[in-house]
């Protein structure tokens, strides 16, 4: 099985604050990894480094087989692009762009031409079930349909990894439901998946193992016999 991501002694410093503190983690391709903890144990600063989007103070952080420390910041903009599918709580959709284009544009950062961008994001809107609001503005459309938006975005490009930062925060019990299938579904067809969550029902949904951290550090790990 391949390594996806692999931490090693990664320590995160904001002046005299530690938000890490030699967190050391492996994830195979195809696993679904919750990481749980309480406000401010350092989850979202966790994700973050994985993504590139912060730097560690201390130690490694390699996805798919990349060396982050070794990247620019011009290459750490690149390897989001190419390597991390990110979901975020609040969608994180421009306003004024419709749905469709808000998802092509991933690709066409990437220098994918516009109507093959706009086909592949197409056909995501169609797997997704959202393929008749494809012209929709993000304020029409309900939190499932933006979160499902922010979905495509993310597997735009066929990341290694897919982050997602509380998916399901900020919708109501029903939809919530729906994009934990989604994200279920998703790892069910391969797609390796790591997920921030202060939600138990969540992790036994989504994951197949769950990571605790508390101050920085993981203080507990076990697998979840998550239901189908």
């Amino acid at each position: 099985m391949t390594t996806v991501l692999r931490l090693d002694e990664v320590r995160k410093e904001y002046g005299d604050a530690t938000a890490l503190d030699g967190v050391s983690l492996r994830v195979e391709s195809g696993e679904a990894v919750a990481i749980m903890g309480p406000s401010g144990c350092g989850k979202s600063t966790l994700l973050n480094v994985i993504a590139g989007l912060d730097r560690p103070s201390a130690g490694r952080v390699e996805v798919h087989d990349e060396d982050l420390s070794e990247l620019s910041e011009a290459g750490l903009a690149l390897f989001r692009r190419r390597r991390i599918g990110f979901v975020f709580q609040f969608f994180n959709l421009l306003d004024d762009l419709p749905a469709l284009d808000n998802v092509a544009l991933a690709a066409q950062l990437m220098g994918v031409r516009a109507g093959q961008a706009r086909r592949r994001a197409l056909e995501l809107f169609e797997e997704l079930g959202i393929a008749d609001r494809r012209n929709a503005y993000p304020a029409t459309l309900s939190g499932g349909e933006r979160q499902r938006v922010a979905v495509a975005r993310a597997l735009m490009n066929r990341p290694a990894l897919l982050l997602a930062d509380e998916p399901t925060g900020a919708l109501d019990s029903r939809t919530g439901e729906q994009v934990m299938d989604l994200l279920l579904d998703l790892n069910q067809i391969g797609q390796t998946l790591l997920l921030v969550t202060h939600d138990p029902a969540v992790a036994e949904r989504c994951a197949s193992r769950m990571v605790e951290l508390a101050d920085g550090r993981i203080v507990g790990e076990r697998a979840l016999g998550r239901t189908a």
